[in-house]
This record gives structure tokens, sequence and C-alpha cells, in this order.
């Protein structure tokens, strides 16, 4: 039996016997006999596990006495080792005392020793100098250059010896003139060897510069040798396209570096230490060596349409630089080192003086394309067209400026993007007033001369004018989106410039530190040419981020104008024809003409309204008809001018608000009806009697048309049509209801005849 199983941690009774009675493979009458069988065995194991432990307790029994004085004796030994160790301590101790002296003796000893080792040995090296300079002429005689070179490497080994030597400068100066003398005669070689790409003697020289401490000398003749090859090519090359723009024919120019990159860095990794740095330092200085210079031709091919023509070449450098940068990543892994930036920037820097006046630029560009936008007309319905067709002229211009400005700067001209989007802006609606001014003269409404044409007769203007309201709400609605994109065009670009660390509270002493180490992927040319425009811009970015600045606060206040003008020039042309009817009433013949007797005694109700005021209330009552169709339907540019817009003859401060545009349009067209009407009325100079009934019941018939279209009739018509129903005895009596001015006119009129 397997007893085992019972050291198991997670020993299951009832599992181990159902485990024994499974192995167990005897007839089912035969299992009381196992289990009886199973249980004696266990006994007999219980017997012998108590009879192991009986005799194991007996033993540690016996054996701890002996423990206890093991103990002891450990304790004894280590009381008597601390007292050992505490002698031995005091021993050290004395012979340190005793043997201080001795000891700063033979440190004295060996300090002399080194120096008199030092002093021998300069003596040797000054020996050996004396001896390498008796020698030289004659190695440099053989022409043996491995030899003139280890030579020359043995007396800069000697010379770092006599650093203290009087004339240490004398002799640094001779080993200089004979490295000079052994570079001149390696020369002719050098140049033969970097232009053949001979790849053995290269790296032959290459050892020897090394070994004299000559290598940026070395690598002056590289530069020298294939400089020279890649400024002939751009001379060439510029000299047959002079009558070619400048576009065409650069990228060949830097498909010409890109292969030299790509052609050198294969043979350069075999000969130099520093490949890479080498062939970067080879292209800036060829950059920066051209002639003419790059920005001497760019000055020619920038003097018309600078901006696109500018953008045309931004991005042929820009191709370049990607292309570049996958070639250097290809060869080196990674880009960082100071070689790297000064290979940007001299890439960059013909650009740069551009890019410092992109803001002028693009506000010039964009200026010129917004004047040559059309949009006055003198007929409403093509001016009305004009208008509508010019916002997405415009949002055009500016979509394709922020297009420019993130493929010509990166996003660091955004500070000048937008002062340039103001100004155009600013422009547009300067020419959008103009468009309105010029239909406000050419439809005759700046005169309120009479006319012959039927009140009301043709409403057409009236909506083409609310086409140029919703000309400004769409000009709205494009603004908020074109202004949203436009945050983000910024935050995305722009944002890479800023370090996500620069603390918000320090704009001034601003040293930003790129995101990136990576020289091609952010250039941002503010931070050297121009700190106090990267002051503004990281400010810009900042204020952005924190949802503080809204970019074109000028530009919708701007539109808003053009707004309130659009709805003053729609009120005009619906007000024009009331005011025109309204002109006439003071020299109107019927309030001097006497009406006789029986007129007089004709009983007020019996009066008719004339035609003027019945014309009138005609055309107050078209008016809802007229604006029901333009705030009904959905249309979210015209609600959107119409919330904004502001009428003449706003409702009185504490009055209630109309709830639908079309009856704060009624509102204040029949204010502006009421003011008017009353002011002619001021203007009539003398009332008959009959006159006087007649003028009453013309204005209670208007204030009826006002009352069934929900409008109140002012209290100034209200005042006069009292006045003129009062008797002239019981004008006394309305002192301190009705205002003077009314009281003392109205009287004046209705005297004439009634004294």
């Amino acid at each position: 039996m397997d007893f085992s199983k019972f050291l198991d941690a997670n020993f299951d009774a009832v599992e181990w016997v159902n485990a024994a009675f499974r192995a167990q493979k005897d007839a089912p009458d035969q299992k009381d006999a196992h289990a009886a069988t199973l249980v004696m065995k266990l006994q007999l194991f219980i017997q012998e596990v108590n009879h192991s432990l009986e005799e194991t307790s007996q033993q540690a029994v016996q054996n701890i006495p002996r423990v206890l004085r093991e103990v002891e004796s450990v304790k004894q030994e280590a009381t008597f080792l601390k007292e050992q160790m505490q002698l031995v301590k005091e021993d050290i101790k004395k012979v340190e005392e005793d043997t201080s002296q001795s000891m700063k003796m033979l440190l004295d000893l060996d300090a002399i020793k080194s120096r008199m080792k030092a002093a021998s040995d300069a003596l040797q090296e000054a020996d050996n100098w004396t001896t390498l300079m008796a020698d030289v002429d004659e190695v440099f005689q053989s022409k043996n250059t491995q030899a003139i070179a280890d030579k020359l490497m043995a007396m800069q080994h000697s010379l770092s010896m006599l650093a203290h030597c009087g004339d240490y400068e004398e002799r640094c100066q001779h080993l200089e003139t004979l490295k000079n003398r052994l570079e001149a005669m390696l020369s002719p070689q050098l140049v033969s060897a970097f232009n053949t790409h001979s790849l053995e003697s290269a790296q032959t020289y290459v050892k020897i510069f090394l070994d004299i401490d000559r290598l940026p000398q070395l690598y002056n003749y590289y530069y020298k040798c294939h400089k020279s090859s890649l400024l002939q090519q751009w001379q060439t090359l510029q000299g047959d396209n002079l009558d070619k723009p400048l576009a065409e024919w650069l990228p060949t120019f830097y498909d010409t570096l890109l292969s030299t990159w790509h052609k050198e860095i294969q043979w350069c990794e075999q000969v130099f230490p520093e490949a890479v740095r080498v062939v970067s330092e080879l292209l800036t200085q060829t950059l920066s060596g051209l002639q003419p210079s790059l920005p001497a031709c760019m000055d020619t091919a920038l003097q018309d349409n600078t901006l696109p023509n500018l953008m045309e070449l931004r991005q042929i450098v820009m191709r370049f630089i990607k292309n570049l940068e996958s070639a250097i990543l290809e060869t080196a892994g990674s880009i960082s080192g100071s070689h790297f930036y000064d290979l940007v920037n001299a890439i960059h820097a013909p650009y740069v003086p551009y890019l410092l006046q992109y803001g002028r630029l693009e506000r010039e560009f964009m200026l010129q394309e917004v004047s040559c936008t059309q949009m006055e007309k003198r007929d409403l319905i093509d001016c009305a067209q004009l208008l509508s067709n010019s916002t997405s002229k415009v949002f055009k211009i500016a979509h394709e400026a922020v297009d420019r400005c993130i493929g010509l700067t990166d996003g660091c001209g955004c500070v000048g993007l937008i002062e340039a989007l103001k100004a155009m802006f600013q422009s547009y609606c300067q020419k959008f007033h103009s468009a309105l001014g010029t239909l406000h003269a050419a439809g005759g409404l700046d005169s309120i001369a009479p006319s012959h044409a039927e009140l009301g007769e043709d409403w057409s203007k009236f909506q083409h004018a609310l086409k140029i309201i919703q000309t400004c709400g769409e000009l709205f609605l494009q603004s908020e989106e074109f202004e949203m994109e436009l945050i983000g065009s910024v935050l995305n670009t722009a944002t890479s410039h800023v370090a996500e660390a620069f603390s918000p509270t320090k704009i001034t002493n601003i040293n930003i530190t790129p995101v990136s180490d990576n020289p091609f992927k952010e250039y941002n040319y503010l931070v050297k040419e121009d700190p106090v425009q990267h002051a503004v811009f990281v400010d810009l970015i900042l204020k952005l981020k924190q949802d503080k600045v809204s970019l074109l606060k000028e530009v919708m206040d701007g539109m808003q104008k053009v707004n309130e003008h659009a709805h003053k020039f729609t009120f005009s042309i619906v007000f024009h024809q009331l005011e025109a009817q309204l002109s006439q009433i003071s020299t109107m013949e019927v309030w001097t003409t006497e009406g006789g007797m029986l007129a007089a005694d004709l009983p007020t109700f019996s009066l008719s309204p004339q035609e003027y005021i019945t014309k009138i209330g005609q055309y107050l009552m078209t008016l809802p008809q007229q604006l029901e169709p333009f705030t009904s339907q959905e249309n979210p540019s015209l609600e959107k001018a119409l919330e904004t817009g502001k009428l003449p003859y706003p409702p009185e401060a504490g009055s209630a608000t109309a709830e639908h545009l079309a009856d704060y349009w009624l509102g204040a067209i029949a204010r502006g009806t009421m003011h008017t009407y009353v002011e002619a009325i001021l203007k009539i100079t003398e009332l008959t009697p009959n006159a006087t009934r007649q003028l009453a019941t013309d204005i209670d018939y208007l204030c009826n048309v006002l009352d069934a279209l929900g409008i109140h009739a002012s209290e100034s018509l209200r005042n006069i049509e009292t006045l003129l129903k009062l008797p002239l005895s019981q004008y006394g009596e309305t002192r301190g209801t009705i205002p003077d001015r009314f009281v003392h006119i109205i009287g004046s009129i209705r005297s004439v005849h009634e004294t």
C-alpha cells in the first residue's frame, strides 16, 4: 500500500477510500473483506507511526542537555574572541602610532622617486626630440609619406612631455610647419584619390592624417574636390536654363544633391570615421557656396506673382527635404547632431527672407484676389446674385490662404495669416458696403420725391433684397465654420513647434525647445530670425489651447455691420414707398378747401378715409403675406442674418419683443409709418374744420389697420387724433397729459379757421 498520499496537504479521505476500492478488482461480495484488510493495514501503519514518534521524542529529550552545553561553550568562545579582537585592535593602533613617522618618510621617498622618473623621462624625450629633429630632413627627402608620418607622430608624442619647457610654443610651431610640409607633399595625391574615389589610397591618407591630428584638414580636401564639381554643375544648369522659370530646373539640381548623397555615403563609410557628418557637411557647403546664389535666382523668379511662385518653389524644396530625410534614415538609422541642423538651415536659408515676409505677401495677394471679385451692379437682381456668388469665392480665397500658410511656413506664419485674413475680409466687407451703396443710389432711395408707381405694386425688389440679407447670413455661418477649421489647422500644425512643458505664465524671455530632435520634421525659422514674432506666435498657440481668443472677432464685427447695412437697405426698399406717399400729406389741398355748411354738418361716421391713407393701409396689410414665405420656410442662412440684424425704428424699451421675425419687421415698418405720418401732419400749415374731421378719420382708419395687424398705435398718433377731435376751448385741459409741442402745433393749424 502507498502511504505517501497521506502526506499530501490537500489529502481527501473520501477520495482515498474510493481510489483504494477502484484499484481492487475482486467480486462485489469480497468488498467487505477488502475493507477489513484496509482497516487492519491502517491500524498497523498507525501503530508504526506512533512507535516512530515515541522513539524520536525520546531521542530529542536525551539530546537537550548536550545541546545546552554546546550553546554555552559557543557563548564562551565568542566572548573570548571579542576580547582577542579588542587586543588586536589596540596592537594595530599602537603600531600605527609607532610607525607613522616611518610611513611618512616612505611616502616622501616615493614622491621623490616619481618626480625623478618624470624628470628622467623628460630628459629622454628631450633627447629624443633632438634626435628626431636631426633626422626629420632626411626622412622628408626620402618622400616616404608613411615614414614621415611616423616621425611626426613620434615628435608629437615627445612634445607632449615637454609642455613645461621654455621653448614649448616654438617647438609646437615648428611641428605644425612640418605637418604643413607633409600636407603640401600629399595634396596632389589627396585630390587625385578623392576625385577618382580610390578606396585604398584614401584609407591610407585617412590613417596618416588621423595619426598627426590633421583629420579636419583632410575633410577640407574632400569638400573642396567634390564641392567644386557640384558648383560647376549648378553654373552649367543655371546657364542652360536662363530663359526658363526657376521652378522648371531647380528640381534637377536637388536631384543631383540627392544622388550625390547616395553615391558619396557608400564610399565615405569605407574611408572616414564619421561618414554621415562628412557628406552632410559637403551638401551644406555646396548649398552655401552657389554662384550665382539661389537667393539671387529666386529674387529674379519672384518679381512677378510672388506668392504662387514661392509656393511652387517651396513645394519643390519640401519634396527634396523629405527624400533626403528618408535617405539619411536609411543610412544612419537616426537623425541627431549639429551637422544635420546646419544642413537643414542651409536648405531653408534662401526661403527664410520670404517666409519672414509671408504675412505681407499673403495680404497683398488676397487683397488682389478680392479686388478682382465682381460685386457691384446697378441692377438689384444682378447685384444680389453677384453678392451671393461672392461668398463662396471669398471663403475659397481664405481656405487657399490657410493651405499656403501650412505649406510655406508649417504653421509658423499663422500670426501673419490671421492679420492677412482680417485685412482681406475687411476689404470684402468694404466692397459689400459699396455695392449696397450703389444699389441704394440706383434705386432712388436717397430721394423721397413722389412716385407715379402704385404703392406696393412691385414686391420683387424686396424679395431680392432679402436674398442679400440671406447672403449675410451665409457669411456668418461660413465664418463660424471657417474659424473652427482655422483654429484646428493652426493647432494641428503649429503646436509641434511649442514644447508641451512650456509654462503659459512665462511668455516673455521665451526659450522654446523643439518637441522632436529631428530638424527635418520641424523647422521654426522664427526662433532665430525673429524672436519677437516667435513670442507672439507662442502666445497665440497657448491662448488657442486654453480657448481664450477668437481669431476672427474683428471679421465677425465687420460682417455684422454689413448685415445691418443690408437690413437698412431692405427696409428702405419697403419703407421708401410709404415715405414717398406720406411726404405729400402736408401739401394736400384738401386741408385748406372749405367744404360748405352741408359737409360741416355731416356726422363724423359718415366720412370716409382718403385714398392716400387707404393705399397705405392696404400696403401694410399686404406685408405679412410678403414676409411669411421668407420666415416660415427652413432657411438657416436667412434666419441667422435676421436674428442678428437691426432695423430702424426699434421697439421702445420695456415693450414686448416680437416672437416671429415677420412680426419684428412688420412692427418696424409700422412704427416708421406712424413716426413719418406724425411728422408729416405737424408740417401742415392750416386745417379747415372739415379737414380736421377728415384728418381724424384718416388717423382712425390707420389705427384700425394697425389693430388688425396686432400693432398698437403710437402714443403720438393717438395724441394728435385726440387734439383733432377736441374743441379748441378745451385745449387747456390737456396740459400735462399731451406734449406741449403737439398742443401748440395742432392748435395753431386749427385756429386759422376756427377762431
